[in-house]
């Protein structure tokens, strides 16, 4: 199954109070495992940097990420970006077959 990285940054407001961190944590992994099902949540890292958090997940495919991704966008006071991830033994894979 395709793996991909969530990366997320949480506005100043949400960083001021851990609890409303947890409860839009908790919010966020209710819905996608009701409207995406199939998503298998891997990974979470908090992060120092320009993202909060990095978050690692399986899906089904490309279309049920982009649910994944527009789901923590409606929940708000949060910017959150999905990108694709291959194993780097498939990428040399990838890289040899166009050699």
């Amino acid at each position: 199954m395709p793996e991909f990285i969530l990366m997320t940054r949480l506005s100043a407001d949400v960083l001021r109070s851990g609890g409303n961190a947890e409860t839009l944590e908790e919010r966020a992994l209710e819905r996608i495992a009701r409207v995406c099902p199939g998503v298998e949540w891997k990974h979470s890292y908090a992060m120092l940097g320009q993202y909060d958090f990095l978050d690692i997940f399986s899906a089904p495919d490309t279309e049920t990420a982009m649910r994944v991704s527009a789901l923590m966008r409606t929940l708000g006071r949060s910017y959150s970006e999905v990108w694709p991830a291959v194993p780097r033994k498939d990428f040399r894979a990838i890289i040899a077959a166009i050699a």
